[in-house]
């Protein structure tokens, strides 16, 4: 008789194959089996009463530096002038909502984190890409905040801390020597935001800099592009075609590119077939501003697209839970994505897909992966985005490590 598995879900009810329950078995932090009604014998059993059973949920965009500021700020001043006009004044709500920054210190910075974190575990969001800005006001602090947080979630949530100058690097002098030394303490990624720049060549350049870190680092880049209403926005295609000229496709992230619902039809074919070439995927946040990236259309043209929360009671968003669930529940209803086949790719976004997009091809349920995984209550997608409630367990690394 073989030995014991070190984990057995019992009675798992798998994506796409409703009509069988499954046993999934772990050894030795992977998954060992996925079959029907196995007798294996096994240390721990869990019995899943035919719930999902699923990779785990991929946040691959959220400001962690800025999360629970809300009450720091004044509401007319960030939160209107990012939601309103058209995101028109969305460069205004920055440059009023980085005032928070000049009290930015690594404490208090680290326990907002961690409540945040409390929360992603809570809800199988085990997979984050972090955001902290540097810039002369935030300096490091926040860097060295998530940087602690990493250490201190290890195995639990898995962090990528993004180096971010937030307040632009041609128009902010020291910024770009912040992210070098940001790379140096330990940041996962280095972060962007070109259109935040005055004009269009310091935009260039916002982005040839950061590349330049990226590649003497060996750092893949993520950068927040086109975030306004204003469709002579450009960024996204610069950062699409320097990803190519670098020789960095597929080690690049874009986010937001609100501006992409006001492009003509023709510049925004030539940008998605950009995207394809420079193994570009999108991140979009619909939830937390008025306009958001053409989803189906981007979907259509074979552009990986996934869902971040982007925002958890901030200058920019005043909700959110790290409830990835949640956001695409959200996300059904502003794209009007409510098919059975819409909710599925709906539920890719926020797991495989999103994986994809932050360099985690292995995070998939099947034989021989990482034991990563989310038992729910819900025993469809359609249920399980009907009631965006938490996991009844979450497997990290083969191990249970949050129940319900």
């Amino acid at each position: 008789m073989s030995e014991p598995s070190d984990l057995l879900i019992r009675r798992a009810r798998l994506r796409r194959r409703p009509e069988a329950l499954y046993d999934i078995a772990v050894r030795a932090g992977r998954i060992e089996a996925i079959e029907e009604s196995s007798d294996l014998p096994a240390t721990v059993v869990l019995d899943a009463a035919g719930g999902l059973v699923t990779e785990p949920f991929v946040n691959p965009h959220l400001h962690l530096d800025k999360v629970y500021t809300l009450q720091r700020l004044d509401e007319e001043s960030s939160l209107l002038a990012y939601h309103g006009e058209g995101m028109g004044s969305a460069m205004k709500a920055i440059e009023a909502a980085s005032r928070v920054k000049e009290s930015y210190s690594q404490d208090w910075i680290a326990e907002n984190a961690r409540r945040a974190l409390r929360a992603a575990a809570v809800h199988g969001n085990t997979h984050i890409r972090a955001f902290a800005d540097v810039d002369t006001k935030a300096r490091l602090e926040g860097v060295k905040a998530l940087l602690q947080a990493k250490e201190e979630f290890r195995g639990l949530v898995e962090l990528q801390v993004v180096a971010f100058p937030q307040d632009g690097v041609v128009r902010e002098p020291g910024a770009a020597d912040l992210v070098r030394e940001a790379v140096a303490m330990g940041a996962d990624v280095v972060g962007g935001i070109p259109w935040i720049e005055y004009t269009d060549a310091a935009a260039r350049e916002h982005v040839r800099q950061m590349f330049e870190i990226a590649v003497a680092n060996d750092r893949p880049v993520s950068m927040l592009v086109d975030d306004a209403g204003d469709p002579g926005l450009r960024t996204l295609e610069m950062m699409a075609v320097h990803a190519i000229e670098s020789g960095w496709q597929g080690r690049v992230l874009a986010h937001h590119a609100r501006a992409m619902a006001l492009y003509p039809e023709p510049y925004f074919q030539k940008l998605a077939a950009l995207l394809r070439q420079a193994g570009m995927p999108v991140v979009t946040d619909p939830h937390t501003g008025p306009l958001h990236a053409r989803v189906r259309d981007l979907l259509a043209a074979g552009v990986v697209v996934c869902l971040g929360q982007d925002d958890v009671s901030d200058a920019y968003y005043p909700f959110g839970r790290n409830n990835m669930l949640e956001v695409a529940f959200l996300a059904a209803h502003l794209l009007w994505m409510t098919t059975e086949d819409d909710m599925e790719r709906l539920y890719d976004m926020i797991t495989v897909d999103a994986a994809r997009a932050m360099g985690l091809d292995d995070l998939r349920l099947e034989v021989g992966a990482p034991a990563d995984m989310v038992v729910l209550e819900a025993p469809s997608v359609l249920e399980a985005l009907r009631e965006h409630r938490a996991p009844a367990h979450v497997i990290r690394n083969g191990r249970v490590v949050e129940s319900s």
